[in-house]
């Protein structure tokens, strides 16, 4: 597996905590992430450009492009 990076070019690993860098919308909910959330213990998925972490209960899958390392 290939790097993968933050919107900055910072290599991300699972368990890393990243922030949001824009508000984005969850599909099949009415739920919006707020710029500036913080996702805990992100885990790498197969594709360079998405990972996964956990938002309360719900597994969602974020792209790299909208996140940041915190």
């Amino acid at each position: 597996m290939s790097d993968v990076k933050d919107s900055n070019g910072t290599e991300l690993n699972d368990g890393d905590s990243v922030t949001l860098i824009k508000d984005l919308k969850v599909k099949g909910t009415s739920t919006t992430l707020k710029r500036g959330t913080v996702m805990k213990n992100l885990r790498l998925t197969n594709k360079d450009s998405e990972v996964e972490c956990r938002n309360g209960k719900t597994t969602i899958v974020l792209k790299t492009e909208f996140l940041k390392k915190a």
